[in-house]
């Protein structure tokens, strides 16, 4: 990657707020967009998001990607004349735990994990909200067949902040959620310490264009993004 010239601009989903934001305090010149959540609930509609942000960009640029392939939510983003550089993953969950590393152990110690965190419960993206709309909107009998066959194969629910800070402000709606997934599911809860280490690798890609390594996939000026370029042999 040779764009150290080009502008950097950074799209991200507001779920990356909290890691991002912190390593920007003292750079107020890189152009910053988060875009709503609720693209993760619809993930067709992320792509063209995405790419009418890339599109209204008034110069080539260094487009710094805040998600993970994200459900094939970034599949067919077409670079234009940008470079695109993207964490290698997924989905949000390798991005908020800090590597893909972090995220396969995880899931060797619990393959039916559903993970929650502060943006989740900002947004008002869990079990629990979905349960009292659907309730709300189909009546209880059709909410309990809906809201089984959407978390029933889960086993542990974990909630991931980034600080002790956010642990403690944002454990009373977690526990609140976690209570209901116990009674319902069984479901175990826990609690962990993510990380921002591989946040701070995509920030820091404009300084290190020859060392980005195998963490983050690079998309030349007209290139566009494919699921393959995720999938880790």
């Amino acid at each position: 990657m040779s764009d150290k010239r080009k502008p950097v601009v950074i799209l991200a989903c507001q779920v990356m707020q909290s890691l991002i934001q912190p390593h920007l305090l003292d750079d107020g010149d890189t152009p910053t967009t988060y875009l709503d959540y609720g693209l993760h609930i619809r993930p067709e509609k992320m792509t063209p998001a995405l790419q009418d942000q890339l599109d209204a960009l008034p110069e080539p640029s260094l487009v710094l990607i805040g998600y993970g392939l994200c459900g094939n939510g970034l599949d067919g983003l077409k670079a234009g004349p940008h470079t695109l550089v993207i964490p290698r993953a997924d989905d949000c969950i390798t991005i908020l735990l800090g590597s893909y590393q972090a995220y396969i152990e995880a899931f060797r110690e619990e393959p039916g994990t559903y993970y929650l965190t502060k943006g989740w419960l900002e947004s008002g993206s869990d079990p629990l909200k979905e349960y009292r709309e659907y309730v709300d909107r189909y009546g209880t009998e059709n909410a309990d067949s809906l809201i089984d066959m959407m978390y029933g194969q889960y086993k542990r629910l974990c909630f991931v902040a980034h600080s002790q800070a956010d642990l403690d402000e944002y454990r009373p709606q977690a526990t609140e959620v976690a209570e209901f997934c116990a009674q319902r599911w069984r479901l175990t809860y826990e609690e962990r310490i993510g990380s921002d280490g591989l946040i701070r690798r995509l920030l820091e890609a404009p300084q290190r264009p020859g060392d980005l390594g195998e963490e983050l996939v690079v998309i030349p000026p007209g290139g566009t993004v494919k699921q393959k370029m995720f999938l880790r042999m």
